[in-house]
């Protein structure tokens, strides 16, 4: 037969040497909460960041057209000219989506747009310099 107090130390030292399932799936829920509350906090910065960056992006290539256009050159038709023309150095010619930025110039009135996260312009998520 069993002696009690073995027995008891034989449970004491089962406790002691690992954790439990249930333990062990809490500490995962806790993580998953946490990691759900970073996310959600990341992913608005995320936009924020880029619209950012097309806001700098577009006044960048504003001023390098306006300083083309006074050596007598043409309205340029893709950053891509902008880039050949030496008025661009490392710039990547689309926006933080991957379109294409769009030049316009109507004598010395130029407008940069970039079409924003939906791809498409004329739309309200558009960033460009005519809406400063």
């Amino acid at each position: 037969m069993h002696n009690p107090t073995t027995y008891r130390r034989l449970q004491r030292r089962r406790r002691e040497e690992g954790m439990t399932l249930v333990e062990i799936m809490i500490v995962v829920i806790i993580m998953a909460l946490i990691a759900t509350g970073v996310t959600v906090a990341v992913l608005p910065a995320l936009g924020d960041a880029k619209n950012d960056t097309a806001r700098s992006n577009v006044g960048a290539i504003k001023q390098a057209t306006s300083l083309l256009l006074m050596r007598g050159r043409d309205c340029p038709g893709s950053v891509e000219d902008l880039i050949s023309a030496g008025r661009l150095e490392d710039t990547d010619p689309n926006d933080p989506w991957g379109n294409p930025y769009r030049i316009q110039c109507n004598g010395t009135n130029i407008v940069v747009t970039s079409a924003g996260a939906d791809g498409e312009f004329e739309s309200e998520d558009d960033v460009s310099t005519a809406r400063r």
